[in-house]
């Protein structure tokens, strides 16, 4: 365990070149930066190896193997074998493709549950099932709290329920969801779960195995890799799922899921948050043999202690201030919520709150992110929705100070 270890945030700065100190970048929800062992392998990539891979010429084997060494990777990030995950554009695309993949799964007059919390990537293609005489019910979040309620869901499943599609940290709100039991109460009612982790894999350790879900998303380029994203299934289900690629691929589970296929050097870069893992990993503990994915468990041990140090000075500061409204939790607690935080300010448009902040260096954006049900059932509209300030473990806490000082100058 890393007992008294803390994360030494200047050695995980030294591998973003973006990062300076003019701008405070806290926009890392709608994206991370890229640690240089990511661009590097691009680059390598690009330069030596931008041949179709699969042949036994020197460039086309290697080109294999950098490819293999992502697909690893972005396996290890959530306890996947590399034949359990497609690699696909985005999450959006992926879920788009999974839809499809499973419409021969149900017939009229079955039930899928969606939420009004979820970003649209987890919600639109689902909804689209009424096409064919499914019957979408939907979670809904609870405006005086702004979360979800596993209460809600109890009274929703039925058994005709089929599906349940539901987040498992919002990326408006940041509260984190008890995934494993959701997924027990769906799976006893006889459904599967498709649960999305993009706002959550960045912050936590993902086990997709000790949470039991079925589908699971998650995008590499929010967890400081290059611009694609991940499907995770349970191999049953991609056996079994429609294939949506070419003839010939329909029962390579990795494939039958993403037409075209993989991009490849992205594929190859993503290894690249893997040499990160472990450089973080090597800098703050004793190098041993320890495998890819106990490494990356006791990183974010560190990264998650960190950020629960980022998250309460900004958490009690939004809190108690009357005219904000907070959504969600106003609390630092890293068990509760991740360092994800939304807020209006009373009578003001959320754009030029932004605007003014960003004209003090400090990377924030306003609007719905994605999110356009959670914010209009927030009541976060006609403020052209929330102010967003979204932390990782490179932000540092004198960043957080000068957010919370550029705040009291602006509202």
């Amino acid at each position: 365990m890393p007992g008294n270890r803390s994360l030494n945030v200047d050695f995980c700065r030294s591998f973003f070149p973006t990062l300076n100190d003019d701008w405070a970048f806290l926009e890392n929800a709608g994206g991370t930066y890229v640690p240089t062992t990511v661009i590097e392998r691009l680059t390598d990539y690009m330069r030596f190896n931008q041949v179709q891979p699969g042949a036994g010429f020197e460039a086309s084997a290697e080109a294999s193997d950098r490819m293999a060494a992502g697909r690893a990777c972005a396996a290890a990030l959530i306890n996947a074998e590399p034949d359990e995950i497609a690699i696909g554009p985005s999450t959006t695309a992926n879920v788009y493709v999974l839809a499809h993949g499973l419409r021969p799964w149900f017939a009229p007059g079955d039930e899928v549950i969606v939420t009004d919390q979820d970003h649209e990537a987890n919600n639109g293609a689902w909804r689209r099932l009424s096409e064919i005489g499914v019957t979408v019910r939907e979670w809904r979040l609870r405006p005086e709290t702004s979360e979800l309620h596993i209460e809600d869901l109890d009274a929703l499943l039925t058994e005709r329920t089929r599906l349940v599609c539901f987040t498992g940290c919002s990326n408006i709100v940041g509260t984190l969801y008890d995934v494993a039991e959701i997924t027990r109460r769906v799976h006893a009612a006889g459904a599967l779960v498709c649960a999305d982790g993009v706002a959550w894999t960045p912050h936590r350790r993902i086990d997709v195995k000790a949470l039991d879900v079925d589908f699971f998303l998650y995008s590499l380029y929010k967890v400081y890799g290059p611009h694609i994203a991940v499907l995770y299934g349970k191999g049953e289900h991609l056996r079994r799922a429609e294939n949506q690629n070419h003839h010939f691929v329909a029962d390579d589970p990795t494939l039958k899921l993403n037409p075209g296929g993989p991009n490849h050097e992205l594929t190859a870069a993503s290894a690249g948050i893997g040499a990160y893992f472990d450089r973080l990993y090597d800098h703050h503990f004793r190098s041993d043999n320890k495998g890819l994915g106990e490494r990356i468990s006791r990183i974010y041990e560190l990264i998650g202690s960190h950020e629960d140090a980022l998250s309460q000075p900004l958490a009690a500061y939004l809190g108690d201030h009357t005219n904000v409204r907070l959504y969600g939790r106003a609390t630092g607690d890293g068990k509760q919520r991740v360092a994800v935080f939304s807020f209006t300010v009373e009578g003001r448009d959320s754009r030029e709150v932004a605007q003014a902040l960003n004209d003090r260096g400090l990377a924030v954006r306003a609007g719905d992110f994605y999110t356009s049900r959670c914010v209009d059932a927030l009541g976060a509209r006609p403020q052209n929705g929330v102010i967003r300030a979204s932390m990782c473990h490179y932000n540092s806490v004198a960043e957080i100070g000068r957010l919370i000082e550029a705040l009291d100058a602006v509202i």
